[in-house]
């Protein structure tokens, strides 16, 4: 008599959804998920960015001369350009820290894992 706890296939079966099974092969796995969100993260930074500064540019033309909306207005913009820098700064880092590390500027941005 078998256990419950000894038995091959206790759960039985999971197949995946059909958008997840691509991330299962040895080729694409948890590095290349990974790799999608920090993807997805960073077009996420550039529009919130960009529609930042699009609010700002109306709250500056609507300022009607008030010194503290338009240096509120100044300041957003300022905000919304520097997040964009470190954003790019965040790649010419990983870049660098590539070459230097490994001889390849991509390694870091775009690495290969190997495996059996």
């Amino acid at each position: 008599m078998e256990l419950i706890a000894q038995a091959e296939n206790f759960f039985g079966n999971i197949t995946p959804p059909a958008a997840i099974q691509k991330y299962g092969d040895l080729d694409t796995g948890l590095v290349k998920f990974a790799n999608n969100i920090l993807k997805l993260l960073v077009v996420g930074a550039g529009i919130y960015a960009f529609i930042n500064i699009i609010v700002a540019g109306y709250e500056f033309l609507g300022a009607g001369g008030d010194a503290k909306k338009v240096e509120a207005a100044w300041k957003r913009i300022w905000q919304s350009l520097l997040g964009l820098a470190f954003v790019a700064g965040s790649f010419i880092l990983a870049a660098i820290f590539g070459w230097l590390i490994f001889g390849d500027a991509g390694a870091i941005l775009s690495p290969e894992i190997y495996g059996p």
